[in-house]
């Protein structure tokens, strides 16, 4: 049985990678027949992603997007299934719940043992973090510094996760450890600025494994995860529809991020 590739990759020419590990919709089909109805609408999906980033490529930047469902495997969880935060309530490395805290599988039993977990995540998470790694890398020996941007998104209405509204913009740095803190000033400052949103730094959203973990700025890697309000650019029930007005409101601040953190990056790092 053939199956989709994990990712798709487009190879950038300047230091700056947008990774989208929510953005698939993907779900084979031994794991599709598996799932409850509402799971195989893949709601918890990152929707529109590249739709919505589609001008970083003429910036120049690479752009990493994951083309299979987190309900296969969450690419922005640690391998070892350890927690993002500890005592909070949250999806795993491979999830058994929805967002709405109701069941992905239609029985029990047909939940992801831990031979299936290693096989998803030899078969999916692998390969997309050995490109990310991989990129990451070429950038640095070629450019000296690179800026990892996580682009994802959230509705703005989560009970289960946090109180009342999210903010539009939520940049995380891990608390300051994956990306210099000027830089974070910089594009909170931005954020702040979007006409009609509200922003917040290392908020209920401060980063997830991929920003934790390969944000290293003493090492020339500086990592930031941004996580949006569906409400600012799509439809945040189904059809789940992209709305190119509101998005295209939301665009020009969203460049003007990426641009600030790709100049960053570009200038000569400070003694």
């Amino acid at each position: 049985m053939t199956d989709i590739a994990p990712f798709h990759f487009h190879q950038g020419s300047l230091p700056l990678l947008v990774s989208m590990p929510h953005a698939g919709t993907h779900v084979p089909a031994d794991i599709a027949a598996l799932l409850t109805d509402e799971a195989r609408q893949v709601p918890d999906t990152d929707w529109h992603m590249p739709e919505l980033y589609a001008f970083a490529k003429a910036m120049g930047a690479s752009i990493l997007a994951a083309t299979h469902s987190r309900y296969v495997v969450d690419l922005n969880r640690s391998p070892d299934g350890a927690s993002l935060y500890p005592g909070q309530s949250v999806t795993g490395l491979c999830p058994v719940d929805t967002f709405d805290d109701t069941p992905l599988y239609q029985r029990a039993e047909d939940q992801p043992d831990d031979a299936e977990v290693a096989r998803r995540r030899s078969t999916y998470w692998a390969p997309y973090h050995a490109q990310l790694r991989a990129e990451l890398d070429r950038l640095r020996a070629e450019h000296g510094r690179v800026l990892l941007w996580d682009a994802h998104s959230i509705r703005s209405v989560l009970p289960r996760f946090f109180d009342g509204k999210l903010p539009d913009l939520n940049l995380g740095t891990a608390d300051g450890a994956s990306c210099a803190p000027e830089l974070a000033q910089q594009l909170l400052a931005i954020a702040e600025q979007a006409p009609g949103a509200t922003a917040v730094l290392n908020g209920r959203f401060k980063g997830g494994y991929i920003t934790r973990h390969y944000g290293q700025p003493e090492q020339g890697i500086h990592a930031v995860q941004l996580e949006l309000t569906q409400c600012s650019y799509m439809q945040e029930t189904l059809p789940f529809a992209y709305l190119p007005e509101r998005a295209g409101a939301l665009q020009p601040t969203l460049q003007q991020l990426l641009q600030t953190a790709l100049t960053w990056v570009q200038q000569p790092a400070q003694p």
